[in-house]
């Protein structure tokens, strides 16, 4: 790898996309002597019912602590690669900007590992692929994985 990489970034969803960038992700890390951020974005759309109402403030709750356990099952996978040096993040908002401007500013991340996009051709067009998303708007380098 001609590039090092100081601060990697790892969005992570439950998808098997994420987990082989987590996997790749962990890879590039200990290669690199990097740290590496793995994140989890709770989308904010995902907090409003049907008829337009919220949800409850326990349903919130919940969904942050599967998340929450969900990261401490990586974090533990990572350690048991040889990995020591990450933290785990949960976000709220639009995974779009959240991954692609928002967390690489605040972190300083200067790699993001992300999965290909687990969306058929009609969902890319009607929501649009958070990978292609970032790949376009990104300050940093991006590394799409596809396979392990």
């Amino acid at each position: 790898m001609d590039q090092e990489y100081d601060r990697l970034l790892v969005p992570v969803d439950g998808s098997k996309e994420a987990e082989l960038a987590f996997n790749k992700a962990i890879k590039v890390a200990l290669a690199n002597r990097a740290h590496l951020d793995v994140l989890n974005v709770l989308d904010t759309k995902q907090f409003i019912g049907s008829y337009g109402g919220m949800i409850s403030g326990d349903a919130v709750y919940q969904l942050t602590q599967d998340a929450q356990e969900y990261l401490d099952n990586l974090k533990d996978q990572a350690k048991s690669a040889g990995l020591d040096d990450l933290d785990i993040h949960i976000r709220f908002g639009n995974p779009k900007t959240v991954i692609a401007t928002d967390f690489p500013h605040d972190h300083h991340n200067d790699l993001i590992v992300i999965g290909a996009t687990g969306l058929n051709a009609v969902e890319r067009v009607l929501v649009g692929s958070v990978t292609e998303y970032v790949n376009r708007t990104a300050p940093c380098d991006v590394l799409i994985v596809k396979t392990k």
